[in-house]
Parts: structure tokens; C-alpha cells; sequence
């Protein structure tokens, strides 16, 4: 028994010191760092990471534009130096901090300015190299060493493809099919061109080309595919004012370069919407966890981020200056994902899953909604009509329960289950409160109290009453003012002549030496020369072209030549007139009416027409009315548009068939400020005319022509000018002058 007992103890003894063994191994495996430092060697900035352990790969990280800083996770590694932060003098390292959750380590370097950066292995340690964010052509020269080009039976991976596109929008789009997922491609702008290395890859001779696509119509001009040394570098000759986006998933590299539209960025900036507005940032990763990325962009943002447990799989993705919503896009369109965000919390998903959560939400509800009680309700309408609020509740209700009936028709005939729990979903939807009334509510009208009676659930009656409050309100009023102006300018003149002699015979009696008369007209210039013989008289005249007027008196002058000796006579009389008049009519209709209300204003005469016909006959009246129709239209903005229809009808002259009505009419719509005047319409008429008698041959001589022919001249002008004045009423004890 004591040999036993003794051996037993010394077996547990034994198993003890194997267990510790093991657990000392288990913590001696996990790697930690012990320290870092910064120096300057050959005018190149570098950052040591000392590790406890050999380190087997480089770590993988990211950079971010703004704040400037370098983003190094270190998966399996904690901290085990005295620090967890350090400061820096060197040039554009300022600080770098460490920070450990569970089996991960983040080292976040802040820099001074933006800058890259490259990792190498060398033992225990790891060595960040910073680079300039654009680096010159002769840096990038001497920091890549040139070595002989290796023979095509080499053992490096052989790049894939290199193929080009046109986008629809007019960017070159460069596809690079990398060997495998886990290779990386160096990205920069170097001059005026850009380019992409990719390390320790062989091209292939069928690849080895320069291609020419200036005829597609993008920036890029070429694209030169090169070996050096143990790398590929692919160069890209873009023209113009450009920018490049580049974006990593599994082995396929993608860089679009776009022409810079500055007048679209303008746009953009100023509509304050260009579809990505979050802050931009750069993703450079190898094979990482995909809850690793989202947590990368919940660091970034400060969101707070739900993963499913079935968000699962790893992505590799390289994405420069990009704004980190479009990022996320990426990144779930590449994993078939979908994000639902609510608040400061967004819920990261498969598509199918949310699309069952959000399915079995609708329906959960359309069940309580349909074990609800329901209540009966009154509204008062004060504004409005009765009858028409409740006309429009049962339009909502008719067309909810038709789109309720046709999805569960659909529900009901689906053959798969796909199509119904599409179909259940509709139906969901239609009954989750999208419209005002639920499917059991009914509604009535009661016009003599004006109130509106609803009967349905608690929930639909508060989407019920927001209608109503909404609906409910008093009009705006709008006083309408036109002024009709009615001008006229008439203008006539007319000149004419009338020349007559005499031959008295021996007894004139007219006596005396040769003398002259004048006169008003031919007959009391006759009569003041003295003639007392029957024989003469003022209308034996052999030229008769006497001024043409409607005015019942011309006004005219005469003169009389005549010689006692011989007893003859000349008579001469000339006519001259000359009318100038003017006119105006000014007629202001003015009515008050509500917003988008019809209103009309009326006044004329009624013209009496008599007509005969088998029958007997009869006495018609035919209106001349002064008429404004009007209906205003409040904008948002306190502008008016205007739906305007004015006549003026006035009497007309007298015709066999009785008086004829003179029409002026204007319909049109305006645009009109509130309180302003514009002229909405316009009829200008202008009549001349010119007439002019003469006698042949004589009318035609110099001077003395002017004795045998009369002329007449006349112009007549009209216009109607609609001016329309429209004002918003504030006042509601406003009365319509």
C-alpha cells in the first residue's frame, strides 16, 4: 500500500510538471512587443517594432487622410513594454499609441502630414518604412532596386491578365488579375501618370505590351506593362484634370481614373448632396476577417455596429482616399450584405436575413392590429366640408383594403414559398400603418353638424386626427384687382377748293375801277363785291373740290376777283381742316376669393335682338359685359399664379340686324409676386389713311396744281392694356372695398 501510495503521488507529480511545462509553452507562444523607437537613416524616416518573438508575417494596416495617421493590427501579440505611448521628434512621425483588446494589438501612428508606408520583416522586429504620400520619380527610382529580369520559367506567381474598360460615365477602367488574393500592388501617382508595382510577380510575354485606348473617349491615354527586377510595373498616361479610385477584392485589382468635372464638384458641394459624404479613408488588408473590417469602420466613425452571427468570411480589398460610407458599400455588396440603421447603431446582416426579420416585424403587427379594439371617434370640421373629408378617408381605406385583398390573393396562390412570404409581406406592409385608416375602419359624414365619425383603432385614430388637423385650416384670401385701360388717338386733316367766275353782261352794275373781295366762303365774297344782278349766284362754280370732313362746319376762306369794265367775276374758296383728339377708358373689376377658389366678377348690358321666324316673333338679349374670372394660387413662397380670364365687350355701331358688340378678351396664366403689378395682356391698333382728288392734267401742274385738287389725311390709334394687381389678405376682418 505505501509503494502504491508512492507511486501514485510520484505520477501526479509527474502529470503536475507536464501540465506546467505545457502552460508555459502555450504563453511563451504568445508573441508581445517589447519595445519601439524612431531614427533617420540616409534621409529615410523608419519607426522599429521590437517583438519578443520572431515575427512570422508583416502586420497589416490602413491610412487615414484626416486626422493624418497610420492604422498596424497585430493579431496574437499584447504589450509587455513599461509604455503605451510614445513621442517622436523626427520629421513626420509625431506619436505612435498601443492599444490591446483580447488576442489583438493596434498600433495607431499619428504623423505630422500624410505620408505612406512599407513593412518589412527582420527577425524579432518590424520595420516601418515612411514614405511620401506622392513620391518624386527619383525616390521611387532609387528605392526600387533594379535587378535582371527573370527568365519566364521562374518559380514567382505569373500576373493573370491586364484588360481595359470604358465606364458609362466616361472613366477608364484598368482590371489587373493579381496571381492570388494574397498578393499587393503599390499604388501611386508618380509625375504626371500613374503607377501600380506589384511585388515579386513575373509578367508574362504575352503581356508585355504597350496598349493605346485614346480612342474610347476617357483620361487615360496608355498603359505600359513592364517588368523590373522582381516586380511588374504597369504605368498609366492619363490626360487632363483626373483623379483614380482603386479597390481590392480577392485577386481582382480595379483603378478607375475620371475626368474632374469642377463645375459638377461646385454643384455637388453646393446641393450639399454627392450620394458618399462620409469622411474618407484608406483600407489596405490581406485576407481579413470580415468582422474585422466593420470593426475597422466603427473605430472610424464612432458607430456603434451589430454583426449577425452568419456574417461570415474573409475579404481582401485595397481602397485609397475613399469616403468610408461608399467603403462600406463595397464591402457588404461584395459579401451579399445589407445594413439597417437606426439611430447611432447600424445592424450588419446577410440580405435574406433581414429581409425574414423585417418580414416576420410586418406581420407581428398586422396580427396585433387585428386584435386591437376598436374605438368610435368624432371630429368637428371647421374649415372644411364634412362629406369631403370623409370622401377622402374612404378613398385611403378602399384603396388600402384593394392592395390588402390582392396580396393575399397573391399569398394564397404562390406556389413556392418565396412567392407567398413575398406576398405576406405586401399584405404586412399594407396593414403596418402606411395609410391613415386600417382595414376594419369605416368612416361618415354628417353635414348638418359638419362632423366626421370614425370608427377604428386607437392607432389609426391618431393618424386619422393628424389628417384632419392638417386639412382643417382656414383659406388665405386674395383680393384680385384689374385695371382695363382703353386708349384712342385720333389725327385728320384735309385741305380742298372751290374756284367759280362770273360773266355779268353790259348791265352788271357793278361800277367802279377793278377791285377784290374776301369772305368766309364764296357767297358772302360775292355779295360784298357789290353784284346785285339776278344773273350771278355763288354756286355757279366750275370747280367743286371741296375739303372732305365729318365735322358739320369746315372752316374756309374766299376771295373774289372782279372788273366793272368787263362785268366779269372770278371766285375762288379754300377749305382747310385739321382735328386732333385723344381718349381714355379706364375700367377696375376687383373681387375677393379664397385660395384656389374660382371667383368671378360681372357687369355689362344686355342688348335686345328681335328674330323672326315660323314661329313669330321674338326679342333675344345678347350680354356686353365687363367680366374678370379669376383663380389664385398661394405658392410656399408667398407668390401668386394666377388663372385670369378678363373680357370687355362694348356697343357696337348700328347694322340692319341691330347693334354689333365689340369683343376685347384676355385668358392667360401668370406668375405674380404679392402685392406687384404686371401686364398680362395687350391689343394695339393702328388705322391710316391718305386720299387725294384731283382734276387731270391741271392737278398735276407745279403750284397752281394745288388749285384743282383736294387731299385728306387720317390716323387712328387704339390699345387696351390689362394690368392685374393681386394681394395677399392678412387681416381677417379684411373687407373688399
Amino acid at each position: 500500500m505505501k509503494r502504491s501510495m508512492g507511486s501514485t503521488g510520484m505520477w501526479r507529480a509527474s502529470v503536475l510538471a507536464l501540465l506546467l511545462i505545457m502552460a508555459s509553452e502555450l504563453v511563451c507562444a504568445q508573441n508581445a512587443l517589447v519595445g519601439m523607437r524612431a531614427y533617420v537613416q540616409d534621409g529615410v524616416e523608419f519607426l522599429r517594432l521590437d517583438f519578443s518573438q520572431k515575427v512570422e508575417q508583416a502586420p497589416r494596416g490602413f491610412t487615414l487622410q484626416s486626422p493624418p495617421r497610420i492604422t498596424l493590427d497585430l493579431p496574437g501579440v499584447e504589450n509587455q513594454s513599461s509604455n503605451k505611448q510614445w513621442t517622436f521628434s523626427t520629421g513626420k512621425l509625431e506619436s505612435a499609441q498601443v492599444f490591446v483588446a483580447g488576442e489583438r494589438a493596434r498600433i495607431v501612428m499619428n504623423l505630422k502630414q500624410n505620408a505612406g508606408y512599407a513593412s518589412s520583416v527582420e527577425g524579432n522586429s518590424v520595420l516601418i518604412r515612411l514614405q511620401a504620400e506622392t513620391p518624386a520619380p527619383a525616390a521611387v527610382a532609387a528605392a526600387v532596386p533594379q535587378a535582371p529580369v527573370v527568365a519566364e520559367g521562374s518559380s514567382r506567381p505569373a500576373l493573370q491578365d491586364i484588360d481595359f474598360k470604358r465606364s458609362p460615365l466616361g472613366a477608364g477602367i484598368i482590371l489587373v488579375k493579381l496571381p492570388t488574393d494574397q498578393t499587393v500592388a503599390d499604388i501611386r501617382r508618380q509625375g504626371k501618370g500613374l503607377t501600380i508595382e506589384i511585388d515579386k510577380v513575373r509578367l508574362p510575354a504575352s503581356l508585355r505590351r504597350r496598349m493605346d485606348v485614346g480612342d474610347f473617349a476617357t483620361p487615360v491615354q496608355t498603359i505600359t506593362s513592364t517588368q523590373a527586377g522582381d516586380r511588374v510595373r504597369v504605368t498609366i498616361e492619363p490626360n487632363g484634370n483626373w483623379d483614380f479610385n482603386s479597390f481590392q477584392i480577392g485577386s481582382a485589382l480595379t483603378v478607375e481614373i475620371k475626368q474632374i468635372d469642377e463645375k459638377a464638384v461646385e454643384a455637388a458641394k453646393a446641393s450639399g448632396s454627392g450620394g458618399y459624404t462620409g469622411q474618407k479613408l484608406s483600407l489596405n488588408f490581406q485576407s481579413i476577417d470580415m468582422r474585422s473590417v466593420l470593426q475597422v469602420i466603427a473605430d472610424f466613425t464612432k458607430f456603434n455596429i451589430v454583426t449577425s452571427d452568419t456574417v461570415t468570411g474573409t475579404v481582401t480589398l485595397r481602397l485609397e482616399d475613399v469616403p468610408w460610407d461608399q467603403a462600406l458599400d463595397i464591402i457588404l455588396q461584395s459579401k451579399g450584405l445589407a445594413m439597417r440603421k437606426k439611430g447611432n447603431v447600424m445592424w450588419v446582416a446577410p440580405k435574406e436575413e433581414i429581409a425574414t426579420r423585417e418580414k416576420l416585424d410586418y406581420e407581428s403587427q398586422a396580427v396585433a392590429q387585428n386584435m386591437e379594439p376598436l374605438l368610435t371617434k368624432s371630429f368637428q370640421i371647421n374649415y372644411a366640408k364634412a362629406a369631403e373629408v370623409a370622401g377622402k378617408l374612404k378613398e385611403d381605406s378602399a384603396s388600402m383594403a384593394n392592395a390588402a385583398s390582392t396580396a393575399g390573393s397573391a399569398a394564397g396562390n404562390g406556389s413556392g414559398s418565396a412567392p407567398a412570404a413575398a406576398a405576406a409581406s405586401a399584405a404586412a406592409s399594407v396593414s403596418s400603418g402606411n395609410r391613415i385608416m386600417s382595414t376594419r375602419g369605416t368612416v361618415f359624414a354628417e353635414p348638418r353638424t359638419n362632423q366626421v365619425f370614425v370608427t377604428d383603432t386607437a392607432a389609426s385614430m391618431d393618424r386619422v386626427q393628424q389628417f384632419i388637423s392638417k386639412i382643417d385650416i382656414p383659406l388665405r384670401q386674395v383680393l384680385i384687382e384689374a385695371r382695363l385701360v382703353v386708349a384712342s388717338e385720333d389725327f385728320g386733316k384735309s385741305l380742298g377748293v372751290k374756284l367759280g367766275g362770273i360773266d355779268a353782261g353790259g348791265g352788271s352794275g357793278l361800277g367802279g375801277n377793278t377791285r377784290s373781295t374776301f369772305g368766309t366762303n364764296l357767297n358772302n365774297s360775292i355779295a360784298a363785291s357789290g353784284l346785285t344782278t339776278g344773273t350771278i349766284s355763288a354756286t355757279d362754280t366750275f370747280l367743286n373740290l371741296p375739303a372732305s370732313s365729318s365735322a358739320s362746319a369746315v372752316p374756309s376762306i374766299a376771295f373774289t376777283l372782279f372788273s366793272s369794265a368787263s362785268s366779269q367775276l372770278i371766285g375762288l374758296e379754300l377749305q382747310a381742316i385739321e382735328n386732333n383728339s385723344t381718349g381714355k377708358v379706364v375700367s377696375s373689376p376687383r373681387v375677393l376669393t379664397m385660395d384656389q377658389q374660382p371667383a368671378i366678377v360681372s357687369q355689362g348690358t344686355q342688348i335686345p335682338y328681335t328674330t323672326t321666324s315660323t314661329n313669330g316673333t321674338s326679342t333675344t338679349f345678347q350680354q356686353a359685359n365687363l367680366k374678370l374670372e379669376v383663380t389664385p394660387q398661394i405658392t410656399p413662397d408667398g407668390t401668386l399664379i394666377l388663372t385670369l380670364d378678363v373680357t370687355k365687350d362694348s356697343l357696337g355701331i348700328l347694322t340692319t340686324s341691330g347693334y354689333a358688340i365689340n369683343t376685347k378678351h384676355v385668358k392667360t396664366q401668370a406668375l405674380v409676386e404679392n402685392g406687384g403689378t404686371v401686364v398680362i395682356g395687350g391689343i394695339y391698333e393702328l388705322e391710316e389713311n391718305n386720299s387725294e382728288n384731283k382734276v387731270p392734267f391741271f392737278g398735276d401742274l407745279p403750284l397752281i396744281g394745288n388749285l384743282f385738287k383736294n387731299n385728306s389725311k387720317s390716323i387712328s390709334k387704339k390699345e387696351l392694356l390689362v394690368f392685374v394687381t393681386p394681394k395677399i389678405v392678412v387681416d381677417k376682418n379684411f373687407a373688399a372695398p
